[in-house]
Order: structure tokens, then sequence, then C-alpha cells
């Protein structure tokens, strides 16, 4: 009887604990990028990255859809390979990144499917604007690393409007609208 007594408060106590393993993005290794890309008046693409972001999450991967994700981007870090513009597009026409240094996501849910793709949405702040944006994202693989640690990998897209986020300067109909490309390799705590 006492069997079946401990039995039945282990399953409880687990019922109620979450099994979800965390991770932080790997940004110490740089095995993690956050980048952008945007249509050049439509004739080529403009491609760029932030250098300097921060971030966990958490998976379990018998209940992927309790996932959760944070991360923050630090604005001046925007870095299209060309000083100038980039000095431009930290001005208070892009970025302004001296009045909003931060862009952040936080996330509202996520629903993965059998094939590894899966639906990720949040909140979205960039340029002291928050709208809720979906990230449509693929699990990419998962295992030990040489070092002795664990390590998940996930990609996901996204498209905004700069105009959603009071980004008003007038680029053409062309680049109205931004890639964002998440590459997220994270390490297990």
């Amino acid at each position: 009887m006492k069997i079946i007594y401990y039995t039945l408060i282990s399953l409880a106590l687990m019922s109620t604990n979450s099994f979800a393993d965390d991770y932080v993005i790997d940004k110490k290794g740089m095995h993690a990028s956050i980048e952008f890309k945007i249509s050049h008046l439509g004739y080529s693409w403009l491609r760029g990255r932030f250098n300097d972001f921060d971030g966990d999450f958490n998976y379990d991967g018998k209940n992927p859809d309790a996932s959760k994700i944070n991360v923050t981007i630090n604005t001046a870090s925007i870095d299209s390979n060309h000083a100038e513009r980039d000095k431009h597009l930290r001005s208070d026409e892009f970025l302004d990144v001296k009045k909003y240094p931060k862009a952040t996501f936080k996330s509202t849910s996520f629903k993965q499917k059998k094939d590894g793709s899966a639906i990720l949405k949040g909140n979205f702040t960039l340029h002291g604007v928050t709208k809720p944006i979906t990230i449509n994202t693929h699990y990419i693989n998962q295992g030990k690393d040489p070092w002795g640690g664990y390590r998940i990998g996930f990609e996901g897209t996204s498209k905004i409007a700069l105009a959603d986020y009071g980004i008003l300067k007038n680029l053409g109909p062309a680049s109205k609208e931004l890639d964002l490309i998440f590459s997220i390799e994270g390490v297990r705590k």
C-alpha cells in the first residue's frame, strides 16, 4: 500500500514540475546571429546584422508548445558592412539608438509541427513600439558538444513593416518591409 501511495505522490509531483531545459543563446561563441534583409530601391538586397544581443529560452521536446524565448538586441550594434550607412541607420531617421537603445522579443506562444517547423509568436519592441509578430521557425538539431555541454539550434524568419514601428523614412515602395532572420544556438544551462 505504501508503494502505491509513494508512486502516486511521485507522479503528482512530476506532473506539476516542468521538464523543459533552459538554454542561454551562445553569444560568447557567436554561434547565433540576428540578421536583416531589405530591398535597396528594388534593385538589390541590403543585408546586415546586429552584433550585440542576449537571450535565453527553454525547450521541452516532449511538450514543445510550452517553450519560451526572450531576446534583447543592442540597436547600436547594427552592422551593414558600411560605416557611413550604419551611422545613418543609428540616427533619428531610423533606429534612433540614443533614444531607443534596445529592441526586444518576448514569446507568447510556440506551436511545433512533426516536421520540425514551428510558429513562434511574440511581442517585438523596436523604436519604442511593441507589436505582435510571427516567426516561422525550423528546428535544426540538438546534442552534446565537444566541451561537455549540450546544444540545440533553431532558425526563424519574420517580416516587419518599418512604418509599424514609427520608422517613416521613405525608401521607396520596395523597401517598406524587411526580413528578420534569427539563427539561434542555445547552450543548456
